[in-house]
């Protein structure tokens, strides 16, 4: 008879974390080779999808080797619940971590590579940020590692290491602000949708909203000024976070209810 075990437990899950930064390290060199001939932007892209699609293909066949599981739920049963869900991540983006991460002390070799990342606004860097990444980083973070925990650990215990482990892999202490909250947040989603269709749509409106606003406003500024001058005043930081924060507020307590709701029709049901 064939059992279908659990993968990954929480000590697989940092040996899958580690196999995409031993991925990120083997594959740089494919960057350097590609830069001087397509040029920075779509040497960046290439190098990103080969490497993350490298770490997906062995993560994926670990995970088929120890449990038979060869797909990933990507159906979506509450399509409605979609704008409540993007605007949610979206104001927790704002209102939340680009203030907290702004707080982090920077230092100039950070600046510069940020900024020489900021530079990148082309279709190169759109389909890095808003198609390559999510797709890659859910399968990996949310279908492989969270949804196998989710079936040994309790839900907090699985989204807390899960967003964890996606926000250490960013190597940065800025990113790993971003990583934490927007992490947990589609990790708490994921947990009752099951539905990565989902989790990279979040994943790719998040990051659709960072690569826009370096149409709207100079990132590079932004670098080197402190959190007041980067909104323009205070009473135009305080307006932008606390509508922000609001919304995420009103977003999360609409969701919370539906969940709740669905989780107690499906109770009456056993």
């Amino acid at each position: 008879m064939n059992m279908t075990k659990s993968y990954p437990s929480l000590a697989q899950s940092w040996g899958l974390t580690g196999i995409v930064i031993g991925c990120m390290l083997v594959f740089t060199p494919l960057n350097m080779v590609l830069l001087p001939i397509i040029g920075k932007e779509y040497a960046m892209m290439v190098y990103y999808i080969v490497m993350m699609a490298a770490a997906f293909v062995m993560g994926h066949f670990i995970r088929k080797n120890e449990t038979n599981l060869r797909g990933y739920n990507c159906k979506i049963e509450s399509p409605q619940l979609l704008p409540f869900i993007i605007l949610a991540a979206i104001g927790l983006l704002i209102g939340i971590v680009s203030p907290v991460g702004n707080l982090i002390p920077m230092p100039d070799m950070f600046k510069k590579l940020f900024k020489e990342l900021a530079e990148m606004n082309g279709f190169g860097a759109f389909v890095t940020m808003v198609i390559a990444a999510p797709l890659f980083e859910e399968i990996i973070f949310r279908g492989i590692i969270l949804d196998g925990m989710l079936k040994k650990y309790s839900a907090r215990k699985a989204i807390f290491w899960s967003a964890f482990l996606f926000a250490f892999v960013h190597l940065n202490p800025w990113q790993f602000v971003t990583g934490m909250v927007i992490g947990g947040f589609i990790g708490w989603v994921y947990y009752h949708t099951r539905s990565l269709s989902i989790s990279i749509i979040i994943h790719a409106a998040v990051n659709a909203c960072g690569f826009s606003l370096r149409f709207i406003v100079d990132e590079e500024a932004m670098l080197d000024q402190s959190l007041v001058e980067s909104y323009g005043g205070r009473t135009n930081m305080i307006l932008i976070t606390g509508s922000a924060i609001l919304i995420a507020a009103v977003c999360l307590f609409y969701l919370h209810r539906h969940f709740k709701s669905k989780a107690q029709l499906l109770e009456e049901h056993v």
